[in-house]
């Protein structure tokens, strides 16, 4: 994998998907703060190499941006392994730091009222501040962002953070 072509890609799948509003979806975009982020660049792409270790280096060196996203090739992780590995970096040492790691993996597809929200082409950890995370989503549900979504989906997205809807 290559970093520029990483970053085309994921800044296409934001462009095109992530920022763009969608009826299926309360007429929101997947993520609202997205496109902001984008253009204050304030995200960083990076290839990782293992996951656990990836995340601890962060945890170590703190955030550069809001958001950072390491890239892994699918088909030399498995989603069983990926998300295992994300999992005990969330609950071992990320949750501590007030970090929180979400992942995105083509083999596990995530489907809100009929809408693919992966990317697709590489396997996501995507870290953010949890507290700066809890706050907006805070912020969002009291604008009725999160009424449309199944109540199976806001399980999963909540787990490790705060339920906004509470």
């Amino acid at each position: 994998m290559e970093l520029e072509q990483v970053k085309k890609d994921i800044e296409h799948w934001l462009v095109n998907f992530v920022e763009v509003s969608n009826t299926a979806l309360g007429g929101w975009p997947p993520c609202p703060y997205a496109r902001k982020a984008r253009l204050d660049n304030d995200f960083d792409v990076r290839i990782g190499s293992t996951p656990i270790a990836d995340l601890q280096a962060l945890c170590v060196n703190g955030l550069p941006k809001s958001v950072v996203i390491f890239a892994y090739d699918p088909i030399l992780i498995s989603r069983e392994t990926f998300s295992k590995e994300l999992e005990f970096s969330n609950t071992s040492f990320l949750l501590e730091k007030d970090l929180l790691v979400l992942e995105d993996h083509p083999d596990d597809p995530e489907i809100v009222n009929g809408v693919c929200m992966n990317q697709g082409t590489y396997a996501l950890a995507l870290v953010q501040s949890l507290s700066d995370l809890n706050a907006k989503a805070q912020f969002m549900a009291s604008k009725g962002f999160y009424h449309g979504w199944p109540e199976e989906y806001l399980t999963g997205l909540f787990r490790h953070r705060r339920d906004p809807r509470s």
